[in-house]
């Protein structure tokens, strides 16, 4: 029994010895050491030894363990050592090769359009404003002359919001225009008034020229003397600013309850030119006459300037309101001839601007 196990030690501290890594000395380890493994099996014919044998072969087994794990332990130390030895030149890392650029997002085409916005008529002195998109019936008709019965309501095609109704400002709606901000900046009292609010707005219509939300840019300027003059040279300037040189526009009289006298502005269309048809002879898609809408504009009528606590005697104003979408849409060079496809997460699309 002695001889077999001082043999058995020879034999697993060779193997340990020629274990080439880690992963070869722990399975070294295991079979050598291990429950069913040869050192384990010899431990069991220990019971079939007399009292003084099994006192002597079990102290011996004792001490060749303990050599064995020695052996072990070492090897492993070695074995570490060579490893990490070589991770100089395995791993080496050349700092002087450019690094590889991670992927960038960038602004969504909407918002380089409204920062654009934003940044002309700051320099017209107007101040972006913001306020809510779910908003009062008062904010959003009544104050701007638009009782509850009158039909103009109905164009307007409003998503209701089920909640309480308001005991003076009646029932709450998604905004469907920017215009309730300017009802709001009048109750403000704070004159004179140069603002620009852009904001999501809501409406139940869908094809290429709407979409059920988008973004509405709405201007306002109250003070002493404001006349159609300066509404006409505020939009001559962002149209040059925005849509560059060659672009016309045109002021067509209009209706619109809270400004009299009320215009529809409209530009040239930047897919077709201004001409209603594409170069393959078909209808241009989107303005299909050459012109296309952007938005109303006007002087703010006078009873708008009463509901706000503003004396229409003392002072005029003058308001207008795009869609930011639309607008953005006719810049030459954006070939967009359906207003759903800003919104349609289509990374083909979005990734060339």
């Amino acid at each position: 029994m002695k001889d077999k196990l001082l043999k058995l030690k020879d034999k697993i501290i060779k193997a340990v010895a020629e274990a080439s890594d880690l992963s070869e000395l722990e399975a070294v380890e295991v079979t050598s050491l291990g429950r069913k493994s040869e050192f384990s099996q010899a431990m069991k014919e220990l019971g079939g030894l007399s009292e003084g044998e099994r006192r002597e072969i079990g102290r011996l087994a004792n001490e060749i363990k303990q050599e064995i794990d020695t052996a072990v332990d070492q090897r492993r130390l070695e074995l570490q050592q060579a490893k990490f030895a070589s991770l100089a030149d395995q791993d080496r890392i050349d700092v002087t090769v450019p690094g590889i650029e991670p992927p960038k997002g960038h602004l969504h085409l909407t918002t380089q359009a409204i920062d654009d916005i934003v940044g002309i008529f700051s320099r017209l002195g107007f101040t972006r404003v913001k306020h809510p998109e779910v908003e009062w019936d008062w904010f959003t008709f009544e104050s701007l002359n638009m009782p509850p019965d009158h039909p103009a309501r109905d164009e307007w095609e409003t998503f209701f919001v089920n909640a309480p109704t308001h005991r003076k400002l009646g029932k709450m709606v998604l905004t469907p225009h920017t215009t309730s901000g300017s009802a709001r900046e009048l109750k403000k009292g704070r004159l004179p008034i140069r603002m620009i609010n852009i904001s999501k707005t809501y409406r139940r219509q869908i094809d290429v020229s709407h979409t059920p939300m988008f973004h509405q840019f709405e201007g306002l300027l109250v003070d002493r003397g404001v006349t159609v003059t300066h509404l006409k040279g505020v939009l001559d300037h962002f149209a040059r600013e925005f849509f560059g040189p060659d672009r016309r526009t045109r002021l067509r009289p209009f209706h619109f309850r809270f400004t009299e006298p009320s215009f529809e502005v409209d530009i040239s269309c930047g897919i077709c030119s201004g001409t209603g048809h594409l170069e393959s002879g078909s209808k241009c898609r989107l303005c299909k006459e050459g012109w296309l809408e952007l938005g109303g504009a006007g002087m703010l009528h006078p009873n708008v300037l009463k509901a706000g606590g503003v004396d229409p005697d003392e002072y005029s104003a003058l308001a207008f309101g795009w869609g930011v979408e639309r607008t953005m849409m006719m810049c030459s060079g954006i070939m967009v001839d359906d207003i759903r496809v800003l919104y349609r997460s289509d990374f083909r699309f979005l990734n060339q601007f």
